[in-house]
């Protein structure tokens, strides 16, 4: 293939990583920009507003942002294909994989990550372990599919994670930030962390929308069949996620706006790690899968899924044991704008180190038909 149409069609792949993604997502940093500056202006002109908030609690939430949380946590959970769970323990590279990078690396950088450079910052910190917990769901499928990775096997890697994070959640959570920091001398400034608190919340925000989810998908195909669930009720549900996720960051910017406006650059220096975070942790499990030997579709599936963080859970969490106008709901509310741009930068560093896998040559690049599908 000349150089002149290998640019050609490299172009029309770039072109194509935008034009495949949704209005809504292209534009999900702006979203949600635009969402923390309504919630500051409604925070500075509504008064009483966090009184009016607690009114109605649901544990130590109250209801409008559980509701939010609810809202945005169901949609990504009802396209998870639960009944492909199984598939993915016939490779098990790829499946040993995805737990190594998942379970032990990603939430001991995010750890090593915060320390290092939010010393000072405690409760930003901690905000920030939590999201290195909350494990990647379906948000990652788009950026799989955009770089080309195997659809399915991410989509079992995800519903792995959903699973698991039921289970492993609430002790990772007392082992990071109770345990570890003990053992290493780390100072705690006084955090108290109940496991039954943590558990309580993913629970309750991941339990009740993940069983919705699973029924949803159960009953809707069993009725209609997976096409029509999928090309059908899935766009029509799928939006709730941003919704949700607008309505719940515009309250806690509504009730944060003070803490913001006092000190401007914690957002920065909350961005700061989550930016090394993502890098760090794609680029890391790009070499690991070569080097173990997978193919670029299913190396980019463990990549991605491993890059990405489940911020919903991470926020409900974070409200849930430490308040709505707490640090480390903030540190939550940051990750999903830092999370999209950079994944986003991503996908086209992912389809230009396909030539570099087993089943690439180096001069192999997309096909017309692959940047334009």
């Amino acid at each position: 293939m000349s150089d002149t149409v290998q640019e050609t069609v490299r172009g029309g792949a770039d072109d194509a990583v935008l034009q495949r993604l949704s209005t809504l997502d292209r534009f999900l940093p702006l979203w949600i920009g635009l969402a923390m500056a309504v919630g500051l202006v409604l925070g500075r002109v509504v008064d009483g507003l966090d009184e009016a908030l607690a009114a109605v609690e649901v544990g130590s939430v109250s209801l409008p942002i559980a509701v939010g949380l609810l809202v945005m946590m169901y949609p990504v959970l009802a396209k998870v294909r639960y009944d492909e769970l199984g598939h993915v323990t016939a490779d098990r590279r790829l499946l040993v994989s995805s737990i190594v990078l998942n379970w032990l690396v990603g939430p001991a950088l995010m750890f090593a990550l915060a320390w290092l450079l939010l010393p000072d910052l405690p409760e930003y910190r901690t905000g920030l372990i939590i999201v290195g917990l909350a494990r990647c769901i379906a948000m990652v499928l788009i950026w799989n599919d955009l770089a080309c990775g195997d659809r399915e096997a991410a989509a079992v890697l995800v519903a792995i994670n959903a699973v698991f994070q039921i289970l492993a959640f609430a002790f990772l959570g007392f082992f990071y930030l109770e345990l570890l920091p003990g053992w290493l001398g780390l100072e705690q400034s006084g955090l108290e962390v109940s496991v039954w608190d943590i558990a309580v919340s993913v629970l309750v925000f991941l339990g009740i929308p993940l069983a919705a989810g699973f029924l949803t998908r159960t009953l809707g195909e069993r009725a209609k069949g997976r096409e029509w669930y999928e090309t059908r009720l899935l766009p029509r549900i799928g939006p709730l996620a941003l919704y949700g996720l607008l309505f719940t960051i515009v309250l806690l910017f509504a009730l944060q706006g003070d803490a913001i406006a006092d000190q401007p650059l914690d957002v920065a220096r909350i961005a700061l790690p989550l930016l090394a975070y993502f890098v760090l942790m794609w680029g890391g499990s790009m070499l690991l899968t070569r080097a173990i030997g997978l193919d670029y579709r299913l190396a980019t599936a463990v990549s991605f899924t491993a890059a990405g963080n489940n911020f919903e859970l991470a926020i409900a969490v974070a409200i849930g044991v430490f308040g709505v106008a707490s640090g480390q709901a903030l540190a939550g509310v940051v990750g999903p704008l830092i999370e999209v741009p950079v994944l986003v930068g991503l996908v086209y560093v992912s389809l230009w180190a396909r030539r570099f896998f087993p089943d690439q040559t180096r001069d192999q690049t997309p096909t017309t038909e692959e940047a334009t599908r």
